[in-house]
């Protein structure tokens, strides 16, 4: 079962508040985060979306993937398991 989504091509603006608002819509979020640079604390324009399920996220991943979000597209699929 796989219900987290990779969202890459995030505008620098972009929080983790928004992340959640824009993907709510298709489903239940258990976590929207927007990946920061861990010394100077901006963006590096990807994040990650965790669904309740698989259906939640499946339904996000076809409706926002190649949609443009502040003048970017960006691309969403589902997140590969980190490697060991």
């Amino acid at each position: 079962m796989n219900n987290k989504l990779f969202v890459g091509s995030l505008p620098w603006g972009v929080d983790d508040a928004q992340l959640n608002e824009i993907f709510s819509a298709h489903g239940s979020v258990v976590s929207a985060r927007v990946i920061t640079d861990r010394d100077t604390g901006r963006s590096r324009g990807f994040g990650f979306v965790e669904y309740a399920d698989e259906a939640g996220a499946t339904a996000a991943m076809e409706a926002l993937d190649g949609t443009m979000i502040e003048g970017r597209t960006i691309s969403v699929s589902f997140a590969r398991p980190k490697a060991e």
